[in-house]
């Protein structure tokens, strides 16, 4: 199963089992909605069914059924909250991709130059989509549509029109 990130349980809030959670989806209300059953990474931690979620300054808490005190909230620390790619609706914006569409992609610059594969997106400031090189090494392109103006997943394949010195040696 193909899975995709929708969450991670950071740190316990309270003495009564709430986790904090920091959200991986644009969807959070639905996503972590009671009664829904996440699977996990690591496997065997989950399914986790969401019985209570809010939002407290800003965080979203959640509370799993089971899950009724500090220590045993404090043993889900580290766990992501992952759901299967198969049961996420593909976007109407054309220029909107998940990441597990755009890992594994072929990268060809714009004048037909192979670049790699990409074998990951990095979210913070900007995303950046992290290419394998031949011969190993890394690239880091940021995605954005001055630098990448096309992409067409049914072909596997990504095209870059990078600036002299982006993935240069």
């Amino acid at each position: 199963m193909k899975t995709l990130v929708v969450g991670r349980i950071g740190r316990p809030h309270g003495i009564r089992g709430e986790v904090t959670v920091e959200v991986r989806t644009d969807d959070p209300d639905s996503r972590f909605a009671p009664g829904v059953a996440l699977a996990t990474e690591p496997e065997q931690v989950g399914p986790l069914v969401v019985e209570r979620a809010r939002w407290h300054s800003g965080r979203l808490l959640l509370h799993f059924a089971g899950v009724d005190g500090r220590d045993e909230a404090e043993e889900l620390r580290g766990t992501w909250l992952v759901v299967d790619y198969a049961d996420i609706p593909p976007s109407d914006d054309p220029d909107e991709f998940h990441d597990q569409e755009l890992i594994g992609l072929n990268v060809v610059t714009v004048s037909g130059d192979e670049v790699g594969t990409v074998t990951e997106v990095r979210h913070g400031g900007q995303d950046l989509l992290v290419i394998d090189r031949p011969g190993g090494d890394e690239a880091l392109v940021p995605f954005v549509a001055e630098l990448v103006p096309e992409v067409d997943v049914a072909a596997g394949r990504l095209i870059i029109d990078p600036p002299p010195g982006l993935i240069e040696d």
